[in-house]
């Protein structure tokens, strides 16, 4: 079992600080997340069924109708390798670690690109590419032109592009979602959750954009039933709060900045809404120091990166703030 930010209980453990003392930065996830009304009682006495207007909420949302619901990405990370004819994968690293786990799991040989943009990815001549777009954990971020492009040549010699856009949501201009599965780029796959933006990530709700053979395949691999009841009434209501997403986009743009100015004195800075990774050969013990005041950040062991997410409110933005003030590099 791969290690996730969010493991807060383990952490209070380690360090023997009460769970209701952490700041947890570790995730990613908006910390001011769509406020779930009380979901109707007869979606938790029933079973849940298609046609209750998740799908036609989601595609309105994502501009594009070609879509399965599932059990958050994660769901689909796991599945969509064992769909794939067995090849060779580039994968453009670091990069979200179930999904390289994933493909070699079913069978696939992997090609990390280490900080690679597309255009080395395309000339390594492997059927399939694998990228996050932003980019999880780095912040680097892929250009929709240049994306599509990557699309269309892997097309010409039968390939894949398969891109996870779980923190696009904040910035949807750049999105090559309502392109998946369409006659423009039939072999694009794209992952999305409501897990970072709408910050439900319990709710356990993505979905997958791609042609139709895919998704039949896909939903035959998982069978019925997927997502509960009560988490696709939650997810059609927040898909559907467009109020809400605009203001949201506004708090969270504010938000990175915010935090990009926080982080710079401490070394190279990449950012995206819901996120910052700081670059530094000091990020180990910084981790450490802020986890000892109860202040749980993302370390990367095998890069020296470590990943912020956004403080909630006032109160926790100046524990941070007074936190890194107070740090110094051994």
């Amino acid at each position: 079992m791969l290690e996730h930010g969010g493991r807060l209980r383990e952490a209070a453990t380690q360090y023997n600080i009460p769970l209701a003392n952490w700041l947890d930065l570790s995730t990613g996830i908006n910390p001011d997340p769509w406020p779930v009304p009380t979901i109707p009682a007869a979606c938790w006495h029933r079973l849940p069924e298609n046609g209750d207007g998740l799908e036609a909420a989601a595609a309105a949302y994502y501009g594009n109708a070609n879509l399965l619901p599932v059990a958050g990405s994660q769901a689909a990370i796991q599945l969509l390798p064992t769909l794939m004819q067995t090849a060779v994968v580039a994968c453009i690293s670091p990069i979200y670690s179930e999904h390289p786990q994933a493909w070699q799991r079913a069978g696939h040989r992997l090609r990390f690109l280490q900080n690679a943009m597309l255009p080395r990815a395309l000339a390594a001549a492997t059927p399939y590419v694998l990228l996050c777009n932003p980019n999880n954990p780095t912040a680097d971020r892929h250009p929709h032109d240049i994306a599509l492009d990557a699309a269309h040549q892997l097309k010409k010699r039968g390939g894949w592009l398969i891109v996870d856009e779980a923190f696009m949501d904040p910035t949807p201009e750049y999105s090559l979602t309502p392109l998946a599965g369409t006659t423009d780029a039939p072999n694009l796959i794209v992952l999305r959750s409501i897990g970072k933006f709408f910050g439900l990530a319990g709710a356990r709700v993505g979905f997958v954009f791609a042609a139709a053979d895919i998704r039949e395949r896909m939903q035959e691999a998982m069978g019925p039933w997927t997502i509960s009841g009560p988490a696709r009434e939650a997810a059609r209501l927040a898909l559907q709060d467009t109020v809400w997403q605009s203001a949201a986009r506004s708090r969270l743009l504010a938000a990175s900045e915010r935090l990009h100015q926080l982080l710079a004195p401490l070394g190279e800075i990449k950012s995206t809404s819901l996120f910052a990774t700081l670059t530094s050969p000091h990020t180990p013990e910084l981790h450490e120091s802020l986890a000892r005041q109860g202040i749980l950040t993302r370390h990367f062991e095998q890069q020296p990166l470590l990943r912020f997410g956004l403080p909630g409110n006032e109160a926790e933005w100046q524990r941070l703030g007074s936190a890194l003030a107070n740090w110094k590099p051994a």
